[in-house]
């Protein structure tokens, strides 16, 4: 069947979207109905399941002891330890219950979801990284999320087959490097975003294959420059001792003058390397990803985001983890050779069509199911004949178009949508969701979602940001002893020994803010999910507000490039935004 484009008007944010002949072609592969949301919807709906990096105390629904859990005690879940979860005392499958066909097919699962007990913490192979989760085969790590095969790690998210590294956000393959954004293949590079195959690089953007550079931007292959500026190693060296980058008033100063320079050069208006046919922010080593969102090493995907364990293939909105993932639909944190898998959640590993599921391992062939492990054909975690379960999930699925959930909100919930975002047990303000579309407590309650504040221990503030040593060589011990308030927030935090341990070997000074608002200010540097339509802003021999001059004459000569593209970059951002041609012109 041939397919024509078709403009349809969002159920939640009442805006027009498009749904193109590929995408029904998908649609029509994997036997689902168009979406009624629009794609950003979507991920927002997704999204708003996943609480990334945030711990709570709760109370072990079996032993009645304090563990901590990525559900706060205002979930309602019953929590527990991940060895009691995947122990023999007790079976998901004893809360199996037969479908009503008196009440929506949503209802009856988020009451069967609500029964059955979870682990706090979505961990595996774990070695002395107690306080870490989201996580795959970690070491010596230290309050890290959504990272995997990593060692001697702190204070990081999204930290992927890299050794001791602290503050980072979406690094791989990376060693001794601290506070960076978005690198790869990279060695003791610190306070660097979008770099990869670099060393000592300090306060770097988009920089490749360099070493021995600061506050640069754009440059390939190259050593020892400073904002750009060429100098032999012997005048680079003296350089950068003037910058007294052992200070915390050094830091600050250079921060403020790497990045007012950032500004002043050019950045490609789709952030990513070694792509063919990609469109999106952070898409990289990927052939035909689009609309998409921190991918890596992923082929023909769409609307998808935060698949950085390679390789997804053959998806459509699908958030998080990755890991041969294949011929998936509306899913968050189903990966590990996931197949087949549409409107689930949590299922791992080797789970393959699986529909409306939460929370599965090692499963097939079931249709709303909660904590399953090994089954296959059941619905509602009751185990039917494989004639029997085709058959019911048949009947089941013309019930939810002819008793939709409805929620809160007035929105219609038929077959082929993901879960509704008021189900969620996490609290909106503790979800990826508020990075992307961030809404205040109010509208969030409005909406009918919860806010949950995460309780802060009351700590005896001993020093004061201004009172800390301006200088790495001045610290000695005793600040391990101390407690700090934060310049940002004004709450507590400590320096761990492991971390001034890697400090002092990296000549850096002590952090000013904590974690939480480290973390907070490098995401600043990061595109969001939405894609704007904007125009090339080369203008000839300089771009369009004048700040840069081009290096070399371009194919368009004079005249404005005119090139239209999808970029992560809002229009108000301060980012010299140039299309791929131009971009390489200047860049390469």
């Amino acid at each position: 069947m041939e397919y024509k484009s078709e403009n349809k008007i969002c159920q939640n944010c009442k805006q027009d979207f498009t749904i193109e002949p590929e995408d029904f072609n998908f649609y029509e592969k994997i036997k689902v109905p168009s979406p009624t949301f629009c794609p950003l919807c979507r991920a927002q709906r997704r999204l708003v399941f996943r609480n990334e990096r945030k711990l709570f105390k709760v109370k072990d629904a079996f032993t009645g002891e304090s563990i901590f859990s990525t559900y706060p005690q205002e979930s309602g879940k019953k929590i527990i330890t991940r060895e009691e979860w995947f122990g023999d005392d007790w079976d998901a499958m004893e809360y199996g219950q037969d479908y009503d066909f008196s009440s929506s097919f949503l209802k009856q699962f988020f009451e069967l979801e609500k029964q059955i007990p979870m682990y706090g913490l979505n961990a595996k192979m774990m070695s002395n990284s107690p306080y870490s989760a989201n996580a795959t085969n970690l070491k010596n790590c230290y309050l890290c999320f959504s990272s995997n095969n990593s060692q001697d790690c702190m204070y990081s998210s999204a930290i992927d087959f890299s050794k001791d590294c602290v503050d980072n956000s979406h690094v791989n393959h990376s060693e001794r490097s601290y506070e960076n954004f978005w690198l790869q293949n990279c060695y003791q590079c610190h306070f660097s975003i979008r770099s990869m195959e670099s060393r000592n690089l300090w306060f770097c953007r988009g920089c490749v294959g360099c070493n021995d550079c600061f506050g640069s931007a754009n440059l390939r292959k190259a050593s020892y420059c400073i904002f750009n500026k060429q100098y032999t190693k012997e005048e680079y060296k003296k350089e950068i001792k003037k910058l007294n980058l052992d200070t915390i008033s050094g830091l600050k100063e250079a921060r403020e003058k790497a990045r007012a320079f950032w500004y002043t050069q050019p950045a490609k208006y789709h952030q990513g390397l070694k792509n063919l046919d990609c469109t999106g922010s952070y898409v990289t080593h990927s052939k035909n990803v689009n609309d998409s969102y921190l991918i890596r090493e992923s082929e023909n995907l769409r609307y998808c985001q935060y698949l950085q364990v390679p390789e997804s293939k053959d998806c459509y909105d699908i958030n998080n983890w990755g890991a041969n993932t294949e011929l998936g639909y509306e899913t968050m944190e189903c990966g590990d050779n996931s197949y087949n898998n549409k409107f689930s959640r949590n299922c791992w590993p080797a789970c393959k069509n699986l529909e409306y599921c939460m929370h599965m391992f090692s499963s097939s062939d079931c249709f709303g199911c909660v904590g399953l492990k090994k089954k296959q054909y059941c619905i509602l975690n009751k185990q039917y004949t494989k004639e029997e379960y085709y058959d019911l999930v048949k009947k089941i699925k013309e019930h939810m178009d002819e008793m939709p959930y409805v929620d809160s909100q007035g929105l219609i919930y038929k077959y082929g949508e993901f879960f509704p975002i008021e189900f969620s047990q996490l609290g909106y303000n503790n979800t990826v969701a508020i990075q992307h579309f961030p809404l205040t407590e109010k509208e969030a309650k409005e909406k009918g979602y919860l806010w949950i504040n995460i309780p802060h221990g009351e700590y005896k503030i001993t020093i004061k940001v201004g009172k800390l040593p301006d200088s790495i060589f001045d610290v000695t011990d005793n600040i391990l002893k101390e407690v700090i308030e934060c310049e940002n927030c004004k709450k507590a935090y400590k320096i761990l020994e492991n971390e001034l341990i890697f400090l002092k070997k990296e000549k850096l000074p002590l952090p000013t803010m904590c974690y939480d608002c480290r973390y907070e200010r490098r995401i600043s540097d990061r595109l969001k999910i939405q894609l704007y339509k904007r125009y090339c802003m080369c203008n000839g021999e300089k771009d369009v507000t004048g700040i840069y001059k081009n290096t070399v004459k371009h194919i368009h000569g004079d005249e404005p490039c005119g090139e239209e593209f999808k970029t992560g970059y809002p229009p108000e951002h301060p980012e010299i935004v140039y299309c791929e041609k131009c971009y390489q012109q200047e860049v390469y």
